[in-house]
């Protein structure tokens, strides 16, 4: 046998596919049933973050139902779930602010003067009537209501007072006669105000010099009076202390005049102090003594201690020799 003939031919039959394994209808059926099961259940269960609020409508009977914060199940395809952020929220108008063409609130004064606010609103969507708020208004309640309620009101207040009352004394009083007007307008739309900040008023340079110069030169009134006042008083004052020290001086004579004339009456009536008077006046260095006489005189003590020395002085002595002659 040749080389060829002797050796073996290699031949590679494929191999049959794994088959797997078949299942019967009623099983995909299930199977297909749990997996529409699971993604239904999956859509239905929606939750609610804190600090929103929901609001599902019914597409069928057109009800709607306010959903607190947590987790709802909610039927696909039927139910809509809306939300509704009740956190403080805040709009600003402002000439930093541009809101479409407008950006800071511009208005006139009682005198006709142009100006301009800045206006920061803080508010928040009550919570229990969000239903009633998304049936009404919707999302774009900003755009709606609460912009163009907060340029008419603060048009409103600054029209009430003049430029020099604006950016002096009646700032808080526009403040709050705008918070009481959105209060209602906001209730009545189902939001809730909660403050309005009148960040700044501005008016002409022109305007706001003149003013400036006139409330200096009323200030330099003010103490010009203040000054006349004082004057007034401090004259009043020294009349008064005149008055006061005349009147004294009238009494003090009078009182002396009096002490005076009883004086006299009691030196009538008893002499002897005439003596005791004289004898008061006398320096203290003159030693004098009353005696009492009928004739009412005074002794010096000096003069008696003089002579009563000279008395006292023993007589000189005779010479014992000229006497024997």
């Amino acid at each position: 046998m040749t080389e060829s003939t002797n050796q073996k031919k290699t031949v590679n039959v494929p191999r049959p596919a794994p088959q797997l394994p078949r299942i019967s209808g009623r099983r995909a059926v299930l199977l297909g049933g749990l997996a529409i099961a699971a993604l239904v259940l999956f859509e239905s269960i929606r939750s609610v973050p804190a600090g929103f609020v929901g609001v599902s409508f019914n597409k069928l009977s057109g009800r709607l139902a306010t959903l607190d914060p947590g987790v709802h199940v909610i039927v696909p395809g039927i139910q809509q779930l809306n939300m509704y952020d009740a956190r403080l929220q805040e709009v600003t108008l402002a000439h930093t602010v541009q809101d479409d063409s407008e950006g800071a609130i511009r208005a006139r004064s009682k005198e006709g003067l142009d100006i301009t606010a800045d206006v920061t609103v803080q508010f928040r969507i009550d919570r229990a009537k969000a239903d009633i708020l998304h049936k009404e208004l919707g999302r774009n309640y900003l755009q709606t209501v609460i912009r163009p309620q907060v340029r008419s009101k603060v048009r409103d207040a600054i029209g009430q007072f003049n430029a020099a009352e604006l950016i002096s004394t009646q700032r808080q009083e526009v403040e709050a006669n705008v918070t009481n007007a959105l209060k209602s307008e906001f209730s009545r739309n189902n939001l809730v105000l909660d403050s309005v900040l009148l960040r700044e008023l501005k008016i002409p340079d022109s305007v706001a010099k003149a003013i400036e110069e006139k409330q200096t030169a009323e200030q330099q009134v003010a103490v010009e009076q203040n000054r006349l006042q004082q004057a007034k008083i401090a004259a009043q004052g020294a009349v008064a202390k005149a008055e006061g020290e005349s009147q004294a001086a009238v009494a003090r004579a009078r009182g002396e005049a009096q002490a005076l004339s009883l004086r006299g009456k009691a030196l009538r009536e008893n002499p002897q102090l005439i003596q005791l008077t004289v004898a008061e006046k006398l320096s203290p260095n003159i030693q004098t003594v009353m005696v009492p006489s009928d004739g009412n005189f005074l002794l010096n003590l000096q003069t008696l201690q003089g002579a009563a020395a000279l008395n006292a002085t023993p007589a000189p002595r005779k010479n014992d020799s000229g006497s024997g002659n």
